[in-house]
């Protein structure tokens, strides 16, 4: 098959959605398929957030601009979409997936209104959570209604949605969200979460052999909860006078975190340690914790749980929406609720138990074994299949919603859609 992807992101901007990507375009190619990745083009591509696919797909980079409120993201420039239109509007393609619903949404809409192409669209962020720590200066019940209204509109606009986890469904379907779904979580590449080593990270970074460690990998947003396993930390010191707290990533929230944490810095139980390269250093990261600690409420599927599960990194988090579905039945992580005193204790009492942790870690590899890219691209493989050779699901399902004894809003007929370049 010949699928076209589109998104507003991809490395060097780390976050889920281009590891999710890149995960996608590279399983699927190894079955043989041929992928093109077309994202923003960035100007900063720093040595430790790079990352080499060699010629697994083809990329297309598109020239972008900064976004004022969102010094990390990209987007598209108006006069690169247009040259992207003609370019990819004379290739065949079987089936075009949109990732991101900005720039990448309006082309991916656009080319299969041109060419009859069936599109599929991953609703990868929980926008209604996230929009109002981009443009706080509006009030959070209007950032809410504007967060729902444009994902009922972008959800009618194409063909079938990706959805990674049940507890998403549920909210897009609370939304009027009436596009048919099928619920896929990304999974791992497996293969790269081998190996690792916590050893050689403690004496790069002088931290002694028997010292508790605590770690973290997250893009530094205020939505990541990272502020309350700050808070953790101060709690759980005073019974672990060495306890250390490893942070992986950058974002937007890093200096108020920073300042947040001073005091712990400054005691040496916290450090930041930024962006680490993926293939190696990241990995003795997590290898070099005693447990992996995370308490996001917004993650649509939370990979880095996945990622810690394959290293046999024993974990503690809370499990709300996307959390919620990897921690479901795994036997390698605790499970607390979202206190700080009860996470503390979760944390402490794992600390003091190498037996558990040991147990824990063992199973780690054999839950992350159910999230393997290789299995869910099997069903994602079948998906496109049926929106490229097979009737259009959302014809089919139409009957049945007309059927239901339901209030929820249908699909909306597609429509035409303009060159988003001349708007």
């Amino acid at each position: 098959m010949k699928i076209l992807m589109l998104s507003d992101v991809y490395f060097p901007r780390v976050n889920g959605v281009s590891t999710s990507i890149r995960t996608f375009a590279l399983a699927l190619a190894r079955m043989g398929h041929g992928v093109t990745l077309v994202a923003p083009e960035y100007e900063d591509r720093g040595p430790a957030v790079a990352v080499d696919d060699g010629d697994a797909f083809e990329l297309i980079r598109l020239p972008s601009r900064t976004i004022f409120f969102d010094p990390e993201d990209r987007l598209i420039r108006r006069r690169s979409m247009r040259t992207a239109l003609g370019r990819l509007a004379v290739r065949s393609w079987d089936v075009i997936h949109i990732h991101t619903p900005f720039r990448a949404h309006q082309l991916g809409v656009w080319l299969s209104q041109a060419s009859g192409t069936p599109t599929v669209e991953t609703y990868h962020t929980y926008f209604e959570e996230y929009v109002g720590h981009y443009v706080p200066w509006l009030p959070s019940a209007i950032t809410r209604v504007v967060a729902r209204r444009l994902s009922r509109r972008l959800c009618h606009d194409v063909d079938h949605l990706i959805v990674p986890s049940q507890q998403m469904v549920d909210v897009l379907e609370r939304y009027g969200v009436g596009t048919p779904h099928t619920v896929l979580p990304t999974g791992i590449e497996l293969d790269e979460f081998q190996g690792g080593d916590g050893a050689r990270f403690r004496s790069r970074h002088d931290i002694s052999a028997s010292r508790p460690v605590l770690v973290t990998v997250s893009r530094l947003a205020v939505e990541k909860n990272i502020g309350f396993l700050i808070d953790v930390v101060r709690r759980l010191v005073s019974q672990f006078p060495d306890l250390l707290f490893v942070i992986a990533g950058e974002g937007p929230d890093a200096p108020r975190l920073k300042k947040l944490a001073a005091d712990l810095v400054e005691r040496g139980h916290v450090r930041f340690f930024g962006n680490l390269d993926r293939r190696h250093e990241l990995l003795d990261a997590y290898r070099a914790g005693d447990a992996f600690v995370f308490a996001s409420p917004t993650e649509t599927q939370g990979l880095v749980l996945i990622e810690a599960m394959a290293l046999g990194v024993p974990i503690v988090s809370t499990a709300v929406m996307g959390t919620a579905m990897v921690l479901d039945g795994a036997r390698c992580a605790v499970v607390s609720e979202e206190d700080v005193e009860a996470f503390a204790s979760h944390t402490a009492a794992l600390l003091r138990d190498p037996a558990r942790r040991e147990a824990l870690s063992a199973a780690g590899p054999q839950d992350a074994a159910a999230w393997s890219s290789e299995t869910v691209m099997t069903r994602a493989q079948a998906l496109y299949e049926r929106l490229a050779y097979g009737e259009r699901p959302w014809l089919a399902e139409a009957a049945s919603h007309l059927n239901e004894a339901s209030s929820r809003t249908r699909p909306a007929p597609r429509r035409a859609v303009a060159d988003p370049a001349r708007r």
